[in-house]
């Protein structure tokens, strides 16, 4: 079988071998392609491995050869299922790789914060510790963990692991989630998130009930000032809302590894002094990689032996 996959740089610029992939299939491997390569690349391929290049129901249509596609994320909105559907065509996608990292990754925000890791290390890089007449100085406010709240919307498998790390913290741990709740995790309202935590963070999957679910109404209920954390969908916020939050201070810092564009292109929410912005990267820990491939690979095999390991489709 002929394969391809059509943009394999993220998941992997070098670093990991496609050896048990290519076992499987004759695949070409590129690390980009444009739109306006999709179709000539793939016209004459029975599988796609794909990241970000969607497939929508035009190009589908126009692929009778295709009989598999691979997305190599959790979400699969890139292809249009209901004409993959009708053209039998199976789609897989691999969940719950980046538990972990992606909990580890919103921690990583959380104590660039309480402990201003990045700005002292600059001062003191700029002479500002050889000048203090003091032996040592801080330049903004660090807090504890211990005794704050943590409010969690979406307590899936990575709002799970996030609240499991906030606890060994001695933090307090409040959830928003149809998910059952967790020991040591208390359930409450979506209001009561808003108004009662020092810091949000978003783990919901991005529908039409959640897009812009942080909007200007929640933000009004903020009693004392948070840090917002998205690591799940940028399209989860309302860019404007938030910026409007920063500059009123009901916001302390919003800290986001998505945005509702990416690249972001000058956008007014990623460039706002008090916005801590990381590009999509929570995912990608080596190690993070080589978990989603060996899923990748699971998925496919399967796939050719009869399976449906992980289908979407």
């Amino acid at each position: 079988m002929k394969g391809i996959i059509l943009d394999g740089y993220a998941l992997n610029p070098g670093d990991l071998s496609y050896e048990g992939l290519l076992s499987l299939a004759d695949f070409t491997v590129r690390d980009f392609t444009s739109p306006d390569e999709v179709y000539d690349l793939c016209r004459d391929k029975e599988i796609v491995i794909t990241n970000k290049v969607p497939f929508d129901r035009d190009l589908i249509s126009r692929l009778p050869q295709l009989k598999y596609i691979g997305v190599t994320a959790t979400g699969y909105n890139i292809i249009d299922t209901e004409a993959a559907r009708e053209h039998q065509i199976a789609v897989t996608n691999i969940p719950a790789y980046s538990t972990d990292a992606v909990a580890q990754h919103v921690f990583a925000f959380i104590l660039s914060i309480s402990n201003q890791i990045d700005l002292h290390n600059r001062s003191v890089k700029a002479g500002d510790w050889d000048r203090s007449p003091a032996f040592c100085y801080w330049k903004a406010p660090l807090f504890e963990l211990r005794d704050k709240t943590l409010g969690i919307i979406g307590l899936g498998n990575i709002g799970r692991q996030t609240a499991r790390i906030a606890l060994s913290f001695g933090m307090k741990v409040l959830s928003c989630s149809p998910h059952s709740v967790m020991e040591g995790v208390r359930s409450v309202t979506l209001d009561e998130i808003f108004s009662d935590c020092d810091i949000i963070t978003l783990h919901c999957p991005l529908t039409e009930a959640t897009r812009a679910l942080v909007n200007e109404e929640q933000l009004q209920k903020v009693r004392k000032k948070v840090i917002l954390i998205n690591a799940s969908r940028g399209p989860l916020v309302d860019p404007n809302a938030v910026i409007k939050a920063l500059d009123e201070g009901k916001v302390s810092y919003y800290c986001a590894d998505v945005l509702e564009t990416e690249p972001p292109n000058n956008d007014r929410l990623a460039m706002h002094p008090k916005s801590v912005i990381t590009p999509h990267i929570a995912w990608a820990p080596k190690e993070t990689r080589e978990r989603l491939l060996g899923i990748l690979i699971e998925n496919l095999e399967s796939y050719l032996n009869g399976g449906k390991l992980n289908r979407i489709v």
